[in-house]
Parts: C-alpha cells; structure tokens; sequence
C-alpha cells in the first residue's frame, strides 16, 4: 500500500476516526477501492458507523466535543497506527513503520482538532462550533477519497496539513497557557485587593 495512503488516512483519522475507518470500509466493500479485509466486515462498518453517529451529535455542542476530545487522545492515534498497520500489512510493508506513520499523523490532526475546538468553546455562540464540526467532516472524506484516488498527492497534502496541525497546536497552547496566566494573576490580584 502507498504511503501516501497510510498518511493521509492516519491524518484523516485524527480528525474523525470512525468517519475514516467507515469511509474506508464502505470504499472496500463497493469495490471502489483496495482497502485491508478487515474494514470491510459488516460488524466493523456497524460499529463504526454508530460511533460515527455518537460523535457527529456530541461534535456539535460545547464542551461535550472537548470532552470527547480529551477521550480520544488515545483512540485516534491508537486507530490510525492500527490502520497503518492493516494497510502495510496487505501491501507486504513493515507494519511497524507504518503503525508509528499512521499514528504520528493522527496525534497531529487530533491535537489541532482539540485545542482549536477548546478555543471555539469559549465564544458564546454554538454556531462557529457546528460550522467546524461539519469542515472537519468534510475534509475527512476529502483526505479519504484523495488517499484512495491519488496517494501521492494524498500524501504530499497530509505531510503539509500534518506541519500545520503542530503549528496551531503549539500556537494555540502558548495562547491559552498565556490566558490561565492572566485570570491567575487576575483572581490574585482580586484576592489581595479583598483582604482585611
């Protein structure tokens, strides 16, 4: 299987996992596309679809998406290092590589997807939240079809939104960790100004 392939489909999974691997599955079993076995059985698109279902409606309300996040800090880069895994393992590919591939891409689309997710949180209006939430379905499916039609390319794309992913990432840490700093030194400075 092209690397391409495993990238893009571990990034895409760091974004939504269960959309990834129900695409993948579907495109397997209409025959659209060469995808592991193992995505294709009826209980694994079940379970997927299903959990796909959870998230899409918990994805759209406040907060409850941060915290579904923080959940699935392990289960997205766990899910796309087992996808690279399946993949490398059809294509005769050391499945080690790509395990480490498909997981270092999902952990950077996941830890985008988190941090600008907390940030929208605190705006008051639902509305840029259920917008975001339908963007990242929408480029989920966009990598899933790319991998599959053009991995190369797929792979090129992942790579870059991959170096962009760390760099909101860290931005957006550095922003909220300067934020608690400020209320910190707010609630102090409050505190003191109280006193006998």
């Amino acid at each position: 299987m092209p690397i391409g392939t495993i990238v893009a489909s571990g990034w895409a999974s760091g974004l939504n996992l269960y959309g990834t691997v129900l695409l993948l599955g579907l495109a397997g079993r209409l025959g659209w596309a060469d995808v592991p076995p193992d995505l294709q059985h009826t209980w694994v698109l079940v379970a997927a679809a299903v959990l796909y279902v959870v998230e899409f409606v918990v994805d759209k309300v406040p907060w409850a998406d941060s915290l579904w996040d923080s959940v699935h800090t392990v289960v997205r880069p766990v899910g796309g290092g087992l996808l690279g895994a399946m993949f490398a393992k059809e294509g005769g590919d050391p499945e080690v590589v790509a395990a480490l591939l498909g997981g270092g891409f999902s952990l950077t689309a996941h830890g985008a997807k988190a941090s600008t997710r907390a940030m929208v949180n605190a705006s008051p209006e639902p509305a840029s939240n259920i917008a975001l939430s339908f963007a990242e379905d929408g480029v989920v499916a966009g990598m899933v079809a790319l991998a599959l039609a053009f991995p190369v390319v797929a792979g090129i794309v992942a790579t870059v939104f991959a170096i962009t992913s760390v760099a909101v990432t860290w931005i957006l840490f550095r922003f909220v960790r300067r934020v608690w700093r400020r209320i910190g030194a707010w609630r102090a400075g409050r505190a003191g100004s109280a006193g006998p």
